[in-house]
């Protein structure tokens, strides 16, 4: 007790966030590390939590750190190294482990890193399951062991190449096929983790891959999202070399964003669209996305005949929704994708291996894939946390009278006739206020971003 957390560090559903050095410094590390070592010892004296780390600089320092918390409080720890966070994950569910922690600042920029906490599932902690955990911050004492009941430690070396069989057992790949076909890709994995798995999958799937920057030294040449404004460098390899596709991932290897034959980035929603497609084709059912993903998702789940559901943003919150509807697919929008057939968490591997089979049966380009949906047009904003007004939400959704209103996260409204939504709500990992808002044209979406930047700007500071 007597624990309290800084001021800087970003503390929510997802995890714990920080800036090097500033909030994040090893001694807070190490004390999550023993609280949730803590929490998993509730249900079991002698828990084995999988541990994994990204590629960023700041990982082994952060990993010793987290080591050292585990072990101070009896954990055993299975030691999975420098892997892509969906690894990590199915590792934890491979070892029947009790939970696991990646040490992954996922798409913030360089100077950023995190803590992800995951349960015997192999999915993050859900909001019951994070309150629970931090109470052992603030609210219980931490109960460190003896000398000789101190945590022990076991290397997993094997974690990537099962990931990587489970990924290639997915029931529709055509291999004969696409070994025919072999198609030429270019991959951006940013030096982060995919580097270690991605390579791998695309040339057992038959490609010709040409990489940038696959060394996962952590030392990121771009700014680590996979957005269309950060992949200037991958748009003009595909268009130098005329790859069939581009592919972009985020450092920590959950993310996918994709890149025409043109040269052009199609938007991270698409991957998402494109692999729920083929899935849905293969296997009608439901499909789950959250509120801030394109309008995109939901025609290519209806034109293949299944139905989509949406939650609140979060990769656990999509995850525990397609456990409740059985979903065959699902996903968020920023180029996350889950495959319950492999596991219930976002994997770039999984989301290649479908596009990829998409592209194949689609006799196509990924241009003219593409082109098949829509045209729609996303427009993101943001501001200050402290600036947003929480009664200004109410005043706008009376203002501009939409037919459909979710309040589940944040707020979201919705004019299905007209084919555009707005959604406003707190980010779990920025200190902002996020708005999204999508339409047929730029100027439509635009319009709506305004018109709640407007409402939020003149409201009461919370």
């Amino acid at each position: 007790m007597g624990f309290e957390i800084p001021d800087d560090l970003m503390v929510s559903v997802s995890g714990v966030r920080g800036r090097v050095g500033q909030g994040l410094t090893p001694e807070v590390v190490a004390r999550f590390g023993a609280a949730f070592g803590c929490w998993l010892k509730e249900r079991n004296d002698r828990p084995r939590v999988v541990l994994a780390r990204d590629s960023r600089v700041s990982g082994p320092m952060y990993r010793l750190a987290v080591l050292a918390g585990l072990e101070s409080v009896g954990c055993d720890v299975i030691d999975a190294g420098l892997v892509p966070t969906p690894t990590a994950l199915f590792t934890i569910r491979h070892h029947h482990a009790d939970g696991g922690i990646v040490v992954t600042a996922s798409h913030n920029p360089v100077d950023w890193n995190a803590l992800k906490f995951a349960s015997a599932a192999g999915m993050f902690l859900d909001g019951g399951e994070a309150a629970a955990m931090r109470a052992w911050l603030d609210e219980r004492p931490i109960r460190r062991a003896e000398w000789d009941a101190l945590g022990r430690v076991e290397h997993d070396d094997r974690a990537v190449d099962r990931h990587l069989e489970a990924v290639l057992n997915i029931p529709w790949l055509d291999f004969d096929s696409l070994r025919r076909r072999r198609f030429r890709v270019v991959l951006d994995c940013v030096r982060g983790a995919g580097g270690v798995l991605l390579p791998r999958l695309l040339e057992a799937l038959g490609c010709d891959v040409i990489g940038m920057d696959l060394e996962p030294d952590g030392r990121f040449p771009r700014a680590p999202e996979p957005v269309a404004e950060n992949l200037a460098g991958l748009e003009a390899k595909v268009r130098e070399t005329h790859a069939d596709l581009g592919l972009a991932t985020d450092p920590d290897a959950d993310r996918l964003s994709l890149v025409s034959e043109t040269g052009h980035a199609i938007g991270e929603d698409l991957t998402l669209a494109l692999a729920a497609d083929l899935v849905v084709r293969h296997r009608p059912g439901r499909v789950v996305t959250n509120l801030s993903t394109s309008r995109v998702v939901q025609d290519a789940v209806e034109a293949a005949g299944g139905k989509l559901d949406r939650s609140p943003v979060g990769e656990i919150n999509v995850a525990r929704t397609m456990q409740q509807v059985r979903a065959v697919i699902g996903g968020e929008g920023n180029g996350g994708v889950i495959l319950p057939d492999v596991h219930l968490t976002r994997d770039s591997a999984v989301a290649a291996a479908l596009v990829i089979q998409a592209l194949l049966e689609s006799g196509g380009t990924l241009s003219s894939l593409a082109s098949r949906y829509g045209p729609y047009v996303i427009v993101k904003a943001k501001l200050p946390r402290g600036s947003a007004a929480v009664d200004a939400l109410e005043d706008l959704a009376g203002r501009l009278a939409a037919p459909e209103v979710d309040r589940r996260d944040g707020l979201r409204l919705d004019w299905p006739d007209h084919r555009k939504w707005l959604h406003l709500r707190a980010s779990g990992t920025e200190p902002i206020y996020r708005i999204i808002a999508e339409a047929p044209t730029a100027e439509q979406a635009r319009e709506l971003v305004e018109e709640a930047r407007a409402a939020l700007s003149a409201g009461r500071e919370v």
